[in-house]
C-alpha cells in the first residue's frame, strides 16, 4: 500500500481517549485505534472488562493506560481528560464509546432507569465533549467521535428512551461541531445498526440470564433481512468507521453522523 495513504490512516504518537472500553463495541474501537498505532486511555466502570481490553491491546503492541469512571460524573471525566493529557501533552482523539440501554415500554416508565440512561447515554456523552473540547483546545486539533444509533432515526417499541439519548446526541455533535470548529477539532458521530454484542443481545437471554439460540437466531435474522445487503455488521465494521473519523483521512468532514448500518435507516 501506497505510505500516503497508510499515513492517512496512521495514529502512530496520538493519545486516543475511548470511553465504555470495558466491553463491546468500546473494546474493539480501542483494539482497532490501537493496530493503526495510538495510544489508548481507556475509561469504563468495569474494572475486569478494562483489563481484558488491556490484554488485547497489548496483542496489538501498544500499552493501555485505564482509568475506571462513571462517565455520568463531570469531575471523573474532567480528571480523565487530565490523566490523558499527561501522556504526551494532548489527546489528539476522544471516543464516547459509553452506553447503556433498556427495553421498558413508556407507560411502564421507572424513575431510577429513566435517570440513569440519560446521565450515561447523554449526560456522559455531553461532559465527554466538554472535557476534550478543553483539552484539544489547547492544541489546536482534535477529533471526537460520539456514539449514536440507529434508534435515533427509528422509533422501536420499548427503546423510546434510548432512541431520545441517541437523538440528543446528533445533535450535540452538529452544535459541537459548529463551536469547537473554529479551534480545528472535528466532532462527528457514528450510529451503529443491529451489531452482535453484550448489550445488542441483551433481548436474546432466558430467564438464566443465558443466550437463548433460538430467540437469538431470530434476533439475527430480523435485521439481516431489513438490510439491502441481507446482513448484519459486526463491532470491526464500526470500529473501522471510527478509525476513518480519526484519523486525517477525514480531515475535511466534521458534524457529520456516520450511519453504519447496512442501509437499514437512510434518512
Amino acid at each position: 500500500m501506497h505510505d500516503e495513504l497508510i499515513e492517512s490512516y496512521s495514529l502512530t504518537d496520538r493519545v486516543a481517549v475511548v470511553t465504555g472500553a470495558g466491553s463491546g463495541l468500546g473494546r474493539e474501537v480501542a483494539r482497532t485505534l490501537a493496530q493503526a498505532g495510538a495510544t489508548p486511555v481507556l475509561c469504563d466502570i468495569d474494572e475486569a472488562g478494562l483489563a481484558e481490553t488491556a490484554r488485547l491491546v497489548g496483542e496489538a503492541g501498544q500499552t493501555a493506560i485505564l482509568f475506571p469512571a462513571d462517565v455520568s460524573k463531570r469531575a471523573q471525566v474532567e480528571s480523565l481528560a487530565d490523566r490523558a493529557a499527561a501522556v504526551n501533552g494532548r489527546v489528539a482523539i476522544w471516543v464516547n464509546a459509553a452506553g447503556i440501554i433498556v427495553n421498558r415500554p413508556i407507560l411502564d416508565a421507572v424513575e431510577e432507569e429513566v435517570d440513569r440512561m440519560l446521565s450515561v447515554n447523554l449526560n456522559g456523552v455531553y461532559w465527554g465533549c466538554v472535557a476534550a473540547g478543553r483539552v484539544m483546545r489547547q492544541a489546536g486539533a482534535g477529533s471526537i467521535v460520539n456514539f449514536s444509533s440507529s434508534g435515533a432515526d427509528s422509533a422501536v417499541p420499548g427503546l423510546s428512551l434510548y432512541g431520545i439519548t441517541k437523538a440528543g446526541v446528533n445533535m450535540l455533535t452538529r452544535s459541537a461541531a459548529k463551536e469547537f470548529g473554529p479551534y480545528g477539532i472535528r466532532v462527528n458521530a457514528v450510529a451503529p445498526g443491529w451489531v452482535e454484542t453484550p448489550m445488542g443481545t441483551h433481548g436474546f437471554k432466558d430467564e438464566t440470564g443465558a443466550i437463548d439460540p433460538v430467540k437469538r437466531e431470530e434476533g439475527v435474522r430480523l435485521p439481516a433481512q431489513a438490510s439491502p445487503l441481507g446482513i448484519v455488521g459486526t463491532p470491526r465494521d464500526i470500529a473501522l468507521a471510527v478509525l476513518y473519523l480519526a484519523a486525517d483521512a477525514s480531515r475535511f468532514v466534521t458534524g457529520q453522523v456516520l450511519r453504519v448500518n447496512g442501509g437499514v435507516s437512510m434518512p
